[in-house]
């Protein structure tokens, strides 16, 4: 199949467990709860999306024919001479509307350890190394299981609802926006009183990097 790609660029990965990590991101272009156009934010089911994924005309995008194509333009942008596993995060957008077992495995021959930022929707393929889901009010998950689940909030659903689910770690991260300030003060008062979360920083936007 050919990929559509925003943007691919090499930063520290700034939200979750692998916050601070050097990676190469993979953004997917497209979303199966917004269309990413401003006059269809109010009637989405993601209405708080802070990411442009619409097109390929981000620095690094474009469309690409094939799996092996957009592997090998992933690893251009992995520091040559590294002494460690290259690790490659694809998000979107939606990225599990666009990956598959074809991709995964020509990363994987690239030497790519492949982590996955998904609203949960869709059922991850087999293969993927790292699995977070960011589950967003008002849809069914499809994928119950993987390393961390990562909660913007506040939404209307209750975080500790998730806690049926079997992941490795749990994250609350507070709602970008005009309320962030409010947004933090509850999230820091939500992991307080239930431990089993975390607090998840964007941290890349404290440091303004990508």
């Amino acid at each position: 199949m050919a990929y559509s790609v925003k943007e691919v660029f090499y930063t520290l990965q700034g939200e979750g467990h692998n916050s601070g990590r050097a990676a190469v991101f993979c953004r997917f272009s497209g979303c199966n709860l917004w269309s990413g156009r401003p006059e269809d934010r109010s009637g989405a089911i993601c209405k708080f999306c802070d990411t442009d994924f619409v097109g390929v005309d981000g620095d690094g995008g474009g469309k690409f024919t094939t799996a092996n194509a957009l592997a090998s333009h992933i690893a251009t942008f992995w520091p040559l001479g590294s002494n460690c596993k290259p690790f490659v995060v694809c998000t979107g957008g939606e990225p599990l509307l666009q990956i598959d077992q074809d991709l995964i495995a020509e990363l994987h021959r690239a030497g790519f350890s492949i982590a996955i930022e998904t609203n949960g929707t869709i059922a991850a393929p087999e293969g993927v190394d790292w699995v977070c889901v960011s589950p967003k009010h008002g849809t069914e998950l499809k994928t119950v299981m993987g390393n961390e689940i990562k909660v913007v909030f506040p939404q209307e659903t209750n975080p500790r609802e998730y806690e049926r689910f079997s992941f490795d770690h749990y994250f609350i991260q507070a709602m970008d926006g005009p309320s962030q300030a409010e947004n933090l003060k509850a999230a820091l008062k939500f992991c307080m009183d239930n431990p089993k979360w975390r607090l998840s920083l964007q941290t890349h936007k404290l440091l303004q990097i990508r």
